[in-house]
């Protein structure tokens, strides 16, 4: 990646725009990762702009793909592919889980790892909610709430560093690439490259604290 790419993150102060879309892209990201897309969701994007938090950055041509990819498909559709990836009785074709990824089994040491950060964080899991904490949805919407957050002794620099390194950096493009690598992946491919280019794009930035 070159420095024009890196402007995508800049990890600027609480308050700056530019913090606002990086909470902003985990929260839509763990939305479109904990489910298909549903008729509300995809009338937002027949709306929405094409153009990425940062344009000419690392981001852009796939944020368009996204939006392409949404504003050509229906909650059907969306529903049939999410369903035959990672749905359906019986082992799904696709994991989104970290200790899948990291383990090779679901349930691992990984997700014990994780449950403790979260605890040292005060967070806990919706009982409501069947996946476990190592979800790739859950992490990123635990990244939202470090990025934004108003509780700033948790919600800082330092804990999106440790919480990115530990939870999403080892793992999240290795799921990407499963996913990009299956037939049946379509709308999916789409979400797999935003959700990689952004974790690059994170992992750049935090780089450059070291």
């Amino acid at each position: 990646m070159n420095e024009g790419e890196l402007r995508a993150l800049s990890f600027a102060s609480a308050d700056d725009s530019e913090e606002l879309a990086r909470a902003e892209l985990y929260g839509l990201l763990s939305r479109l990762w904990w489910a298909a897309p549903d008729a509300a969701l995809l009338a937002d994007f027949a709306h929405a702009v094409t153009q990425a938090p940062v344009p000419g950055g690392h981001l852009e041509a796939p944020w368009q793909d996204l939006v392409s990819a949404l504003r050509s498909t229906t909650a059907a559709v969306a529903a049939q592919e999410w369903d035959a990836l990672f749905g359906g009785v019986g082992k799904p074709e696709l994991f989104l889980y970290g200790s899948y990824h990291l383990a090779g089994f679901l349930n691992e040491r990984p997700l014990a790892a994780l449950r403790d950060d979260l605890a040292r964080l005060g967070l806990t899991r919706d009982a409501r909610r069947g996946e476990t904490e190592d979800h790739v949805a859950f992490v990123f919407e635990v990244m939202r709430w470090l990025v934004a957050g108003d509780d700033v002794a948790l919600c800082n620099l330092e804990q999106q560093r440790r919480f990115f390194r530990a939870h999403v950096q080892p793992w999240v493009e290795t799921m990407c690439d499963a996913v990009l690598a299956h037939p049946k992946a379509q709308l999916t491919r789409a979400l797999a490259e935003l959700t990689r280019a952004f974790v690059q794009v994170e992992t750049q930035g935090f780089d450059l604290l070291d």
